[in-house]
């Protein structure tokens, strides 16, 4: 990686968090949120849009592992309610769905048992 994207990842890593479906609602509505594929590094994604390559985007985007957030999978998120690591690369915020088995999910209080 070159200098300055090795930059870029690290800025990236420090601006990415744990976003809720709720909370992403609203970039959903303007059509702004993409979804990376369990298998890739997320951060990795995200300076790869912010540097503009745009071969190895195209790749990801051809093998369905990077793509804009359809209607589908919105429903899917609001029934499932799941967490996601996210990150911005304006105008776009990507997401990454954090699986409950790797107990860096935070189920609701209201799921906990009483």
């Amino acid at each position: 990686m070159a200098d300055d994207q090795t930059s870029i990842y690290a800025k990236l890593n420090l601006d990415a968090g744990k976003i809720t479906w709720q909370e992403m609602q609203p970039h959903f509505a303007r059509g702004a949120v993409v979804w990376v594929a369990a298998g890739l590094d997320l951060i990795e994604v995200g300076t790869v849009m912010a540097a503009d390559e745009t071969r190895t985007l195209s790749r990801w985007l051809r093998d369905g592992e990077v793509g804009r957030a359809t209607d589908t999978e919105a429903r899917d998120w609001n029934e499932r309610r799941p967490l996601f690591w996210a990150v911005v690369v304006a105008p776009w915020v990507l997401v990454q769905e954090i699986p409950p088995s790797t107990g860096m999910y935070e189920p609701s209080k209201s799921s906990a048992p009483e």
